[in-house]
C-alpha cells in the first residue's frame, strides 16, 4: 500500500505550487501528485525542452493546468521573474517547494573551489532566493503560505564524500527552523523533508555510474531493507502542504526506513573505495554527464 496516493482528490485544490527542479526525478514526482489533487503547478529548471517536454506530459496525464518556467535559481532575477510568470498565469501563490539540487559524491580533497560553491550556490543560495522572493510577496499581500524544503538526512549528521552537500543542505535546514518562527506571524509555515534513498535514474547514474550502485546497493544500509517508492516521498509533501497539516511548522520529517540511525552519514560507506578507482569514477561521472 506504500505505493498508493494517500489524500482525498481535493485536498489541494485550488492552491499554486512552485517546484524549482521540477521537471525531472523527485519533483516531477510530487507535482504530477499534486495535479491530481486538484492543484495548479510552476515547474522551474535550467533546461526549457526537458520543462516543456514534462509539463505536457503531466498535463495530458493529469488534465491539470501546468506552467515551465526556465529558471537559474543561483539568480535573483529570474526567481523573480518565476514569481512574476506565477502570479500573471495563475493570479497567486500558495506554495513553494525548493527541491532543485546538485551534488557530487567525491573525496573533498579532489573538489576544486568551484566545485564546492557550485553546489553551495544551487542548493544553499538558490533556496535563499527563492525563498526571499516568494516570503517578500506573501508578506506584503499579507498572504497565509507555505515553503516546504527538500533537504537530506546527513543535513543533521553530516557526511564524508559529500561536504558540499551537506554543508549546503545544513544551511537550508537551519534556514526552515529560523524562518517557521521568525515569519510564523505571517501565517507563513515553513517546513523540511530530509528523504534517504529514492532512486532516479538520472540522479543516481551521475552520482553512481556503472557498477559502482550495485557494488554500494543503498538497500543495504536501510533497516527496512528497501528504498522509497516516490509515491511515498508525494503522499509525504502534498500532507505537509496542505491544510491538513496546519499546526506544522520547522520540522523536518526523515523519510529514510531508518537509514541515518542505522549509520549516519549517508555516503561515509564509501571510504573503502580506493584511488585509482576514485579515478575511473571521476572519468565515469565525466562521461555521464556529457551523455
Amino acid at each position: 500500500m506504500y505505493n498508493q496516493p494517500m489524500l482525498r482528490d481535493d485536498a489541494l485544490k485550488g492552491k499554486t505550487i512552485v517546484i524549482t527542479g521540477g521537471g525531472t526525478g523527485l519533483g516531477k514526482a510530487m507535482g504530477m501528485y499534486f495535479l491530481t489533487l486538484g492543484a495548479n503547478l510552476v515547474i522551474t529548471s535550467r533546461k526549457a525542452e526537458v520543462l516543456e517536454k514534462t509539463a505536457a506530459e503531466m498535463e495530458k496525464e493529469t488534465g491539470g493546468k501546468v506552467l515551465a518556467v526556465v529558471c537559474d535559481v543561483r539568480e535573483y532575477e529570474q526567481v523573480e521573474n518565476v514569481l512574476a510568470e506565477t502570479l500573471k498565469t495563475f493570479g497567486r501563490v500558495d506554495v513553494l517547494l525548493n527541491n532543485a539540487a546538485g551534488n557530487f559524491i567525491s573525496p573533498t580533497e579532489r573538489l576544486s573551489a568551484n566545485a564546492f560553491s557550485t553546489v553551495i550556490d544551487i542548493v544553499l543560495k538558490g533556496s535563499v532566493n527563492c525563498t526571499l522572493a516568494f516570503g517578500k510577496h506573501w508578506i506584503k499581500e499579507k498572504q497565509s503560505a507555505n515553503v516546504l524544503n527538500i533537504v537530506t538526512t546527513y543535513a543533521f549528521t553530516g557526511s564524508g564524500y559529500v561536504v558540499p552537500s551537506a554543508c549546503a543542505k545544513g544551511g537550508v535546514l537551519a534556514m526552515t527552523r529560523s524562518l517557521a518562527v521568525e515569519w510564523g506571524k505571517y501565517g507563513i509555515r515553513t517546513n523540511a523533508i530530509a528523504p534517504g534513498p529514492f532512486p532516479t535514474k538520472g540522479a543516481w547514474e551521475r552520482l553512481l555510474p556503472g557498477d559502482l550502485a550495485e557494488k554500494f546497493d543503498f538497500k543495504n544500509r536501510v533497516p527496512l531493507k528497501r528504498v522509497g517508492e516516490h509515491q511515498e516521498l508525494a503522499n509525504l509533501a502534498a500532507f505537509l502542504i496542505s491544510d491538513f497539516a496546519g499546526y506544522i511548522n520547522g520540522e523536518v520529517i526523515s523519510i529514510d526506513g531508518g537509514e541515518w540511525l542505522q549509520g549516519a552519514g549517508q555516503f561515509n560507506g564509501l571510504e573503502a573505495i580506493p584511488d585509482d578507482m576514485w579515478d575511473m569514477f571521476a572519468q565515469m561521472t565525466k562521461s555521464a554527464k556529457g551523455s
